[in-house]
């Protein structure tokens, strides 16, 4: 009787933490499908820039690089969702400073949005506005291999506590 009554309770147990991995599961699933909805984004957004749009690694080898270090301070990460402007519109995005909050902006390309923190300048080539990171760069190219998005929209969006990620 008593081993039936623990196999009973070890069998609940099990399906209690199975339905409760499948519900976080589909939670993270929908938080990374669309974090902020396109109404929400549309109300604070500033004037668009229109541009080629490439992607930048520091650990990579390449003189154009930089170092590992982004003009806010942090490390240069490859899983967040993150960019580097053109140094000559780092005012348009509230400018980009050693030690102060991200900007954001809204980044619109191939019929997708997401919004990245704008967390480094450089001087980009000829033609181009915006180096993304590689997950964003993946999330428009999943391929890695057009290695240059042209007619990419990227807009500021006001305020300093957006959270990066696709738009729905």
């Amino acid at each position: 009787m008593m081993s039936s009554r623990s196999s009973v309770a070890i069998c609940g147990a099990l399906v209690a933490l199975a339905i409760s991995v499948t519900v976080a599961r589909s939670e993270v699933g929908r938080r990374e499908a669309a974090v902020h909805s396109s109404d929400v984004v549309e109300e604070a957004c500033g004037d668009p820039i229109v541009g080629a749009a490439s992607t930048y690694n520091p650990f990579k080898p390449g003189w154009r690089e930089g170092g590992p270090n982004t003009a806010s301070g942090e490390r240069y990460d490859p899983s967040v969702w993150a960019a580097a402007i053109k140094t000559s519109l780092r005012e348009k995005f509230g400018g980009v400073l050693y030690g102060a909050r991200p900007k954001f902006a809204l980044v619109e390309a191939v019929g997708k949005k997401v919004i990245v923190k704008i967390n480094d300048v450089g001087p980009l080539t000829p033609g181009r506005i915006i180096d993304l990171n590689e997950r964003t760069m993946r999330y428009f190219d999943p391929s890695m291999e057009r290695g240059v998005i042209p007619g990419v929209i990227v807009t500021p969006l006001a305020g300093d506590y957006w959270i990066p990620g696709p738009v729905g």
